[in-house]
């Protein structure tokens, strides 16, 4: 590594060197600037602006200040694009601690991914308790309860219970093209027992997968509200809007760890940023739905 020792030293040489530079040649401008303040005469072809009777002269650019722009120009391109091993650069290929950094989390994560692709429910359980205390539980509560409405309610989460909520109130902040799900109670839906017709078919002909040709009619009618968005299969209709065939499985919890929300308290973040590997967000929906209500 002696070799990376030295270009890194030329490196700091150089940016000693270039800062020095700068002051160096801006002390030395300012200094003919003020002389040219001292001792310039009126002269030259006034501009047609005014500024409460204070003109400007038409001036050409300086030459000295054109020629410096240049410069800087092109060593900015050389200073970021040239290719490595050339001396006194620092391209944008070279070595940094971020890129290191980025590199060994890359390999701990292929490592890890490797050892827990099989995982068992129990483990992926016990995982997913560990990751949710340090990322979910300052929002969620140690308990998924929501800290008293603070936040979503991870223990009836994805129950007839949390779906009836979501029809009454809305749903929001997950950034699907057809938009936010706005409440249905008193609009689109004229009736709490419609509600509960609508998701009683969701509950055993979408999230079970049973045949839907059971349903009853009022059942039928109540839900084609939702499939108005959803499909009358519950599909989404190709991403337009949550598939709710997963809703209450690890799919959809894993969904919303990739979007994040944009909750009525505030923002949960996407958790797509390589924050969690996807061992890890299903081991999260793991312990989200291991003692659902």
């Amino acid at each position: 590594m002696s070799w990376l020792s030295e270009y890194y030293g030329y490196i700091n040489l150089l940016a000693i060197a270039g800062a020095a530079a700068t002051v160096i040649i801006t002390a030395f401008v300012a200094a003919i600037y003020f002389k040219n303040i001292k001792s310039a005469k009126k002269s030259g072809e006034l501009s047609s602006d005014s500024w409460d009777g204070i003109k400007e002269y038409k001036n050409p650019l300086p030459l000295g200040w054109a020629v410096s722009f240049l410069v800087l120009c092109i060593w900015a391109i050389w200073y970021m694009l040239a290719p490595v091993g050339l001396p006194f650069t620092y391209p944008l290929g070279a070595y940094s601690q971020i890129g290191e950094y980025n590199e060994e989390v890359a390999a701990y994560n292929e490592k890890f991914t490797a050892q827990w692709q099989n995982a068992d429910e129990a483990t992926l359980k016990d995982m997913g308790e560990s990751v949710f205390i340090v990322q979910c539980a300052p929002c969620h509560g140690l308990d998924k309860s929501g800290i008293g409405g603070k936040a979503a309610d991870l223990t009836t989460w994805g129950s007839k219970a949390a779906a009836i909520d979501s029809v009454v109130h809305g749903s929001k902040g997950l950034d699907y093209p057809l938009g936010e799900m706005a409440p249905l109670l008193g609009g689109l839906i004229s009736s709490e027992d419609e509600v509960r017709l609508a998701v009683e078919y969701w509950s055993k002909y979408i999230s079970d997968t049973q045949d839907a040709a059971n349903a009853n009619e009022a059942e039928y009618n109540a839900w084609s509200v939702c499939a108005s968005c959803h499909d009358i299969d519950g599909s989404g209709m190709e991403g337009s809007a949550p598939d709710l065939r997963n809703y209450g499985k690890s799919a959809f919890v894993v969904d919303v760890l990739n979007r994040g929300k944009d909750g009525y308290i505030g923002n949960m973040p996407s958790f797509n940023d390589g924050r969690l590997t996807d061992i890890q967000k299903q081991a999260v929906s793991a312990y989200v739905l291991s003692d659902r209500q």
